[in-house]
Parts: C-alpha cells; sequence; structure tokens
C-alpha cells in the first residue's frame, strides 16, 4: 500500500483519466442563407441525434466518439443542419471488467458532452442564428436502450 502524505491511499482504486479531447470532424450547412437569416416564418423544427462509439487503443486506453447531428427547419424548409464528431482518449484504471463498457458508453460521454454542447451552439450562432443549447442528455439511458436493442437483435438472429 502506499503512503501520500503520510497517511495509506488506495493504489488498486478504480481511475479515469481524459488524456485528450478533440473534434475529429465539424460541419454546419446553411443553405437557404441569406434566405434563411430573415424573420423566421414560424416556429422552427429541431431535429438532433446522438450516437456514442467506442474503440479499445492500448493498455486500458479507449477512444470514445460523441456523435451529434440534427438541424432545424420550418415548414420543410432547412434552416441549418450540423454535423460534429468530437471524442476524446480515455484511460480506464482498475475498473473491474464487468463495469468497463458502461464506464466507457455513460461517463466517457458525460464528460465530453458540455464542450461538443458548445462547439455546436458557437456554429450555430457563427451562422447567423440564435445559440442552439441542446438540452442535458442521459447517457445511462441511451446506454440501456441500446443494449435493450443489441439483446433484441441476438434474440431475433437466434429465432432465424
Amino acid at each position: 500500500m502506499a503512503t501520500q502524505n503520510g497517511s495509506p491511499t488506495d493504489t488498486q482504486a478504480p481511475a479515469l483519466n481524459v488524456l485528450v479531447q478533440y473534434v475529429k470532424d465539424f460541419s454546419f450547412e446553411n443553405p437557404n442563407a441569406p434566405r434563411s437569416l430573415g424573420a423566421p416564418q414560424g416556429q422552427p423544427d429541431v431535429n438532433i441525434q446522438i450516437n456514442v462509439n467506442a474503440r479499445p487503443l492500448q493498455n486500458a486506453e479507449f477512444e470514445v466518439e460523441l456523435k451529434i447531428e440534427g438541424g432545424a427547419s420550418v415548414s420543410g424548409n432547412t434552416l441549418f443542419a450540423f454535423d460534429l464528431t468530437y471524442a476524446g482518449i480515455f484511460r480506464l484504471m482498475n475498473v473491474p471488467e464487468q463495469s468497463l463498457q458502461p464506464v466507457v458508453l455513460i461517463e466517457c460521454p458525460r464528460l465530453l458532452f458540455p464542450f461538443a454542447r458548445q462547439i455546436i451552439a458557437e456554429g450555430v450562432r457563427g451562422g447567423g442564428f440564435p445559440p442552439l443549447m441542446i438540452d442535458p442528455v442521459d447517457f445511462a439511458a441511451l446506454y440501456q436502450q441500446r443494449m435493450t436493442a443489441e439483446a433484441e437483435k441476438l434474440q431475433t438472429a437466434g429465432q432465424a
């Protein structure tokens, strides 16, 4: 057991470290400018989709991608569209095997989300619109939906 400032510390405690985070891909489209920048002709319909992907690297490190795409339209006319892939490299130490997938697919994107949200807000504002402030995301619910969908897919494949 190691000591720190004269007191014992648990060297086997689980740890999650963010090594780096970065924009992997970002696009913003304002296809109907300058017409789209005038007074709105009604309440815009905003559509946002979020997906999380992860892949192992080496030595307990994972690249986690948070993909957010969406846009806004009024009466079927596109105001703007965006597509952001924001990623990070995370190191997980002493995380039990059964907890590894939930930590990677829930906690890591939770740490990335505020930065991705800010990039989208600034991109939309730079396109001539009010900043789009995406509501907080429940990554645990997204993870649960993903696990349920995968289980149903396996069950369906097993019946075929």
